[in-house]
């Protein structure tokens, strides 16, 4: 298996991770504020990457532009979710697709007709699997400040995995992550409140083992691989295992257009892929 092949493996995986967080996540949050749950999942995924300190000389800029994206984008979504369904919210983000291909060829990166096809695609497919048709709302906003934030996030990874070893690149990201989130909790006061609330550590270690500390440092290996548009593609199957778990776990029905779109956005991460050379090339090799 090649390297572009392989980063497309572990992208995925990232993505089944993902999809199997929203039901532990919608059960953790019936009594504990969201900002302590992210607070506590990035604090303890941080420490798995801890040994990694003594290397982290250099790599501290990198890490804050990352950790700066992804709580924007984390904060972002979940007060987004405070107004809007999670099915429009998963449709809204979707837009980073389209997004991370523009930004790239912003950059004077050349994206091929395929991958903006694949983007395309992917879009409407994410539209018709989780899109409720509901009418706009203030949500909406913060949510698309969530994609255009989750798009700067995935262009900036590509750079950055580029010039940094992936578990110190993860290491450093994650420390910033949970300071900032951690002055989210403290200004909100639900820090203060810590103490006296029941802390779902089940599902918290789940989030900060499996659908952070690994996947944080999957996604900092794969993308010194696969480009941005790509990466964006592929990261689109998120709402798709969604699906199937909650379908499996807590046996949500999924109608005839959630399985179109589900379909579709499958059928658009291999649009993208059809050729080795089929988008903005990476920057490393």
């Amino acid at each position: 298996m090649n390297r572009q092949l392989r980063g497309l493996a572990m992208l995925s995986l990232v993505t089944v991770i993902w999809g199997s967080t929203f039901v532990v996540v919608k059960g953790a949050l019936s009594d504990f504020p969201p900002s302590l749950l992210m607070l506590l999942r990035f604090a303890l995924a941080t420490l798995f990457f801890l040994p990694q300190l003594a290397r982290s000389r250099g790599v501290w800029r990198a890490g804050f532009e990352l950790g700066f994206w992804a709580a924007l984008g984390y904060a972002t979504q979940t007060i987004g979710l405070q107004y809007t369904s999670a099915g429009r919210s998963a449709f809204i983000t979707a837009l980073s697709v389209v997004l991370v291909p523009l930004l790239a060829g912003l950059s004077g990166k050349q994206v091929r007709p395929l991958v903006w096809l694949g983007a395309v695609a992917s879009f409407i497919g994410v539209g018709l699997l989780a899109y409720d048709g509901s009418p706009p709302n203030v949500g909406d906003l913060w949510t698309l400040a969530t994609a255009l934030t989750y798009a700067l996030y995935i262009v900036a990874l590509e750079r950055r995995a580029a010039e940094h070893d992936a578990l110190v690149l993860t290491f450093t990201q994650l420390v910033w992550l949970t300071l900032l989130v951690g002055g989210w909790s403290l200004l909100s006061g639900d820090l203060l409140e810590l103490g006296r609330l029941s802390i779902p550590w089940p599902a918290i270690f789940y989030l900060a083992v499996a659908a952070t500390a690994l996947t944080t440092w999957l996604m900092a290996s794969a993308q010194r691989h696969v480009s941005a548009p790509e990466a964006a593609i592929v990261y689109s199957l998120e709402p798709v295992w969604a699906a199937l778990f909650a379908y499996i776990l807590i046996g949500e029905k999924l109608g005839l257009q959630g399985w179109l779109g589900g379909i579709l956005v499958v059928a658009a991460v291999v649009i993208a892929q059809v050729g080795s050379n089929s988008g903005a090339r990476p920057l490393r090799e």
